[in-house]
C-alpha cells in the first residue's frame, strides 16, 4: 500500500515539473517573440518607415499620355513603367485568384495569418509559406529582397510582420490588394498590374479573363522565372496550379478548372518602351514639351519631396489632343504608301545610280562631303570621341564590318540582321525616303495625328516639327491670299500665261527674275486665278507677287504662324524658303477657319497623380483674313482637286495594274465630297507636298530624302501628287470608314453677303459684253 502511494507521488511531481517547464518555455518564447517584434518596431533591426511614410509610400509612377478619346497612348518612365489601378477597376476574378493562391484568409486576419504561420513552422514550410498579402506588400514597399543569411532573414521577417499590422491599420483590405498588384514587377517593363495586362494581353486589367488572371498571379512567386516569354511551359504549369487553388476554394467548379487548364496561353505581347507603340514621334515631341514646362513650373514645396516635377517618377497625367484612331489611321497610311514608293525608288535608281553612292547627280567629291558630315555627326563618333578615342581610331572603326540590325520594309518586323561597316550603314540609310504628316482641327487648333517619319527606332529625326523643307507650290496660296486681300481680286480674274520678268532692282531683286513653268512651256492663254493655282502656273504667281510686292506676302505669312526669317524678294513666291509641316498645317488651317489663325495645340491639360490640375491650355488666335478672302481661297484650292494637280483624289480603282498606276493612282480614293488642297514639288523633285482640307480637318504631308540629292529622277514619281498626296488619300479613306470620327463630307460654309464672286462663268460674262463671249470662253482656261 505504501509503495503504491509513493509511485503516485513521484508521477505527480514529474508532471508538475513538466508543466512548470512548459510555461517557462512558453512565456520565454512569447517574451522572446515580443522582444523580436519590439526590436523590429524600435528600429533595432534597421530603419523603419515613419507613420507618415507608411501612409504615403513613395513609389515611382510613370507619367501617362492620354489621347483625346481617353486612350493611354504611351508613358514616360525610367525603370518603373507603373500606373496605379484602383480596386474598383480590378476584375473580381483577379482578386479571387490572388486570395486563393496567396492568402485565402486575407479577409479574416489583421496582417499575420497565425494559422498559416504555425502550419508552416510545424511542416517546416513544406505545405506552403505563411506570408500574407499584407506581409508581401510590406516587403515590396519597405524591406526589399530577402537575405540568404538566416539571422538577417529572421530580422527581415520580423520587420515584415510589424509593418503588415501597421499597413492593416492604415489601409482598407481593398487598398492593400490594389497597392500590392500596383507595386509588383511582372518583368518586361510590366511594372504593376495595368502594365502587365497591357503588355502580356493587350488589354486593361478589368478585361482580364480568369485564365489570364491566373497566369499573372502565378508570376507573383517569381516573375523572372515564371515568365511566359522565357519559360512558357513552366508558366503554364504554374497557371494551372493557381487554377487548381481556385477550384479548391470553390471559386470555380472542377469542370471549369479542367477546361481552363486545357487552354493554351494566349499571349498578345505588346512591348511598352519609348521607341515602340502608337505616336512615337509625337511622344518624343511631348517629352521636350514637358521638360520645358517643368522648368517653368516648380512643384509646390512639400516636406520630404522634390521641389521639381519629375516626368518619369511623379505619375503626371498629360491629356493630349491626339485621337488614337486617327493616329493609327495616319501611321497605317504612311506605312502603306511609303513601302510601295520606296520599292519603286529602289527599282528605278539602282539602275541609274552608281552603286557606291546613294545620291543622284553628285560628283564623288560632293558625295564624300555628305558622308564626312554624316559620319562626324553620328552617335558612334560622338561616343568614341567622348571616350577619348583618337580621330584615327574613330575613322578606322567606321570601316570595320560588324553585326547590326537595320530597317527593312520587306521584313514583317521592319528589321533585318546583317553585317555592314558603320559607313555602309550610313550610306544605306541615306537611300530611304522620309515623311512628315500632321492633321489638325482648324476651329480649335487640336492636332489629331502626328507622324514624324517612317520608323522611330531607326529614323529619329521628326519631320513634323524639326524638319525644315522648301514648300514649293504649297506656298503659292499665301501669294494669292495677299493679292485677293489687297486688290479684292476674284478667283475668276484672268492673267496671261506668258513669259514674265520682274526686272532687277524691283522689290529688292539683285537681278531680273524670270520664272519658267514646270514644263518650260507657256500656253499664251488668259487663265483664271483658279485655273492657274490648280495647275501651279508659275508665270501667274510671278505677276501676282509683282502686283502686291513680297513685303505684303511676308506680312501675311508671319501672321499665319510662319515666323522664321523670310527674305522679301519675289522668288519666295515659288516656295524657296523652308518651313515645317507643323507651321504649314497651322497656316492652312486659317483658310478653313474663315480667316482666324489658331496656333496648333497638342496638350490641353496636365494633372498630378491625385487629379489636381496643374496646367490648362488657353487658345492662341489671331484674325488674319476676312471671311470673304478665306472663302475665296478655299474656292481656289477646291479647283486643285476638281481639275488640277490633285484630281487623282477623284479617281476610282484602276484597271491597269502597272507599277506606276499602283504607286501613284492605284488607290481607289473615289472621293466625291468637296476638298480644298494644294500640291507642291521643289527643284529636282527633292520635296513632295500635299496640303488637304475638309471643313473640320486640315492635313499636311511632306515626302523627301534626308539629303536633297536623294530624289526621283523624273517628275512622274517625284511630284507632290505622287509622293505625298496618296498618304492623304489613304488616311482620309480610313477616317471616313469610321463614322464615329465625325470627319466632314460637307461643303465649306460660304459667308453671308459674299462680296467676292467665285462663279467664274458668271463673272467672265459680267465682265465682258463682247457678242463673241462664248467663243472667248472656249479659248479661256477657267
Amino acid at each position: 500500500m505504501a509503495k503504491t502511494t509513493k509511485k503516485k507521488t513521484n508521477t505527480t511531481v514529474g508532471f508538475g515539473r513538466f508543466i512548470k517547464w512548459f510555461w517557462i518555455l512558453f512565456i520565454s518564447g512569447f517574451m522572446l517573440a515580443a522582444l523580436v517584434f519590439l526590436s523590429a518596431s524600435w528600429g533595432l533591426f534597421g530603419e523603419m518607415p515613419s507613420y507618415e511614410h507608411l501612409e504615403n509610400p513613395q513609389t515611382n509612377l510613370a507619367s501617362q499620355i492620354i489621347s483625346s478619346d481617353g486612350k493611354l497612348i504611351g508613358k514616360f518612365y525610367l525603370e518603373d513603367n507603373r500606373t496605379d489601378v484602383k480596386f474598383e477597376d480590378l476584375p473580381e476574378n483577379l482578386v479571387n485568384t490572388l486570395m486563393a493562391s496567396e492568402d485565402i484568409r486575407f479577409q479574416e486576419h489583421s496582417g499575420i495569418d497565425w494559422y498559416g504561420t504555425l502550419r508552416a513552422a510545424f511542416f517546416l514550410g513544406k505545405r506552403g509559406g505563411a506570408s500574407t498579402i499584407s506581409q508581401q506588400l510590406a516587403r515590396q514597399l519597405f524591406v526589399g529582397v530577402r537575405s540568404r543569411n538566416k539571422f538577417e532573414t529572421l530580422k527581415q521577417k520580423a520587420k515584415e510582420w510589424v509593418l503588415a499590422t501597421r499597413l492593416e491599420r492604415s489601409y482598407t483590405k481593398e487598398e492593400i490588394i490594389s497597392m500590392y498588384l500596383n507595386i509588383y514587377d511582372f518583368g518586361n517593363n510590366a511594372d504593376g498590374i495595368r502594365s502587365a495586362a497591357r503588355i502580356y494581353f493587350g488589354k486593361e486589367p478589368k478585361d482580364l479573363k480568369i485564365e489570364e488572371s491566373a497566369m499573372l498571379v502565378g508570376m507573383l512567386q517569381n516573375s523572372s522565372y515564371f515568365n511566359p516569354l522565357r519559360r512558357e511551359e513552366k508558366t503554364r504549369n504554374k497557371r494551372n496550379i493557381v487554377l487548381g487553388q481556385l477550384a479548391r476554394y470553390d471559386f470555380i467548379t472542377e469542370k471549369e478548372k479542367d477546361s481552363l487548364q486545357a487552354l493554351k496561353m494566349d499571349i498578345n505581347f505588346n512591348p511598352e518602351n519609348h521607341r515602340e507603340g502608337l505616336a512615337t514621334y509625337f511622344r518624343m515631341y511631348l517629352q521636350r514639351f514637358m521638360k520645358n514646362w517643368i522648368n517653368k513650373n516648380p512643384k509646390p514645396a512639400l516636406e520630404g519631396e522634390r521641389d521639381k516635377w519629375n516626368l518619369y517618377l511623379d505619375g503626371l497625367r498629360i491629356y493630349t489632343t491626339i485621337d488614337s484612331k486617327m493616329q493609327a489611321n495616319a501611321e497605317e497610311a504612311v506605312a502603306e504608301h511609303m513601302e510601295r514608293l520606296q520599292a519603286e525608288f529602289f527599282n528605278q535608281n539602282t539602275k541609274k545610280r552608281n552603286p557606291t553612292t546613294p545620291f543622284l547627280d553628285l560628283t564623288p567629291e560632293e558625295t564624300n562631303r555628305i558622308m564626312e558630315r554624316a559620319m562626324k555627326t553620328s552617335e558612334r563618333w560622338r561616343k568614341m570621341k567622348a571616350a577619348g578615342k583618337s580621330e584615327k581610331e574613330i575613322r578606322t572603326s567606321f570601316t570595320k564590318k560588324t553585326e547590326m540590325t537595320v530597317f527593312d520594309w520587306k521584313s514583317e518586323t521592319r528589321e533585318k540582321d546583317t553585317i555592314l561597316t558603320p559607313l555602309d550603314s550610313i550610306r544605306y540609310y541615306k537611300t530611304f525616303l522620309r515623311t512628315g504628316m500632321m492633321s489638325m482641327e482648324p476651329q480649335t487648333g487640336h492636332v489629331k495625328a502626328w507622324v514624324g517619319g517612317i520608323d522611330y527606332t531607326h529614323f529619329q529625326y521628326d519631320n513634323v516639327i524639326q524638319g525644315i523643307h522648301q514648300p514649293g507650290s504649297t506656298f503659292k496660296p499665301f501669294v494669292y491670299a495677299a493679292a485677293i486681300d489687297q486688290l479684292r481680286l476674284s478667283p475668276c480674274e484672268t492673267l496671261p500665261d506668258t513669259h514674265y520678268c520682274i526686272e532687277a532692282g524691283k522689290h529688292g531683286n539683285m537681278e531680273a527674275w524670270c520664272p519658267k513653268n514646270s514644263d518650260g512651256k507657256y500656253s499664251g492663254k488668259e487663265m483664271t486665278l483658279r485655273h492657274a493655282l490648280a495647275n501651279s502656273v508659275n508665270t501667274v504667281t510671278a505677276q501676282l507677287i509683282d502686283k502686291v510686292g513680297p513685303k505684303s506676302v511676308v506680312s501675311i505669312v508671319k501672321n499665319l504662324g510662319l515666323t522664321r526669317e523670310i527674305l522679301e524678294v519675289p522668288s519666295i513666291a515659288l516656295g524657296t524658303e523652308g518651313f515645317s509641316v507643323y507651321e504649314m498645317v497651322g497656316a492652312y488651317g486659317t483658310f478653313a477657319n474663315q480667316g482666324v489663325y489658331v496656333k496648333p495645340v497638342m496638350v490641353t491639360r496636365i494633372e498630378d497623380k491625385n487629379g489636381t490640375v496643374l496646367y490648362e491650355y488657353v487658345p492662341e488666335t489671331k484674325d488674319v483674313l476676312s471671311k470673304e478672302v478665306s472663302y475665296a481661297m478655299i474656292n481656289l484650292m477646291k479647283g486643285v482637286t476638281e481639275g488640277g494637280s490633285g484630281t487623282r483624289l477623284r479617281h476610282s480603282s484602276n484597271k491597269d495594274n502597272t507599277v506606276y498606276k499602283e504607286v501613284i493612282t492605284g488607290y481607289p480614293y473615289e472621293f466625291t465630297n468637296p476638298i480644298a488642297g494644294k500640291t507642291g514639288t521643289t527643284q529636282n523633285q527633292s520635296d513632295g507636298w500635299f496640303m488637304g482640307m475638309v471643313p473640320n480637318l486640315v492635313t499636311g504631308v511632306w515626302v523627301g530624302g534626308e539629303e536633297r540629292a536623294t530624289h526621283f529622277k523624273g517628275i512622274a514619281y517625284g511630284q507632290g501628287a505622287s509622293m505625298a498626296l496618296p498618304i492623304w488619300g489613304l488616311y482620309m479613306k480610313k477616317n471616313y470608314a469610321n463614322e464615329d470620327l465625325g470627319i466632314s463630307k460637307d461643303d465649306f460654309e460660304e459667308p453671308e453677303d459674299m462680296s467676292i464672286v467665285t462663279d467664274c462663268a458668271k463673272f467672265i460674262k459680267e465682265q465682258n459684253t463682247d457678242t463673241d463671249i462664248e467663243e472667248d470662253l472656249e479659248d479661256l482656261d477657267f
